[in-house]
């Protein structure tokens, strides 16, 4: 049990892509999405993956599956899709990330009737942490649906 909860804790610390994925391009960004995030991640749908030294964006289309009864997107959905394409822009940088320790969203209107664009931009990388932030917009209009911050460790 013991070496168990060891061998947990390591893996918990690894590099989530191998290092010759670091810096994430343009030309490799589908790729290190498809081997590092979790399926049902994936199963959200996020597309037109776009990245640039230390941003990332990309399209929620939607969704039937992802809604409330209400015809909404989850919180919990927009909260995930805001964490994949903020660790797209921080894997922007020269060295992989141990992954979120802090993020803050604010939701300003309901996610009805309109795909979603996730804009993140890296506002610091640091020694020990960096910060960024997001924007999830309406598709269509533009109008700002939610705003995040993160903080990711290294």
């Amino acid at each position: 049990m013991a070496a168990h909860r060891a061998e947990r804790r390591t893996s918990e610390h690894a590099i989530v892509a191998p290092s010759h994925h670091f810096p994430v391009t343009n030309a490799n960004v589908a790729e290190v999405y498809e081997q590092v995030f979790a399926p049902w991640v994936k199963a959200m749908g996020l597309c037109e993956l776009s990245v640039g030294p230390g941003r990332a964006s990309a399209l929620l289309p939607r969704n039937p599956d992802l809604n409330f009864s209400s015809g909404a997107v989850c919180g919990q959905v927009i909260m995930a899709a805001v964490d994949t394409v903020v660790s797209l822009a921080m894997f922007t940088g020269d060295r992989p990330t141990k992954g979120t320790i802090y993020q803050h969203t604010h939701f300003l209107r309901p996610a009805k009737n309109d795909a979603l664009r996730i804009e993140a931009t890296v506002l610091r990388f640091g020694k020990a942490t960096a910060f960024a932030e997001a924007r999830v917009t309406f598709e269509g209009s533009g109008e700002l649906v939610a705003h995040s911050s993160a903080e990711f460790a290294f």
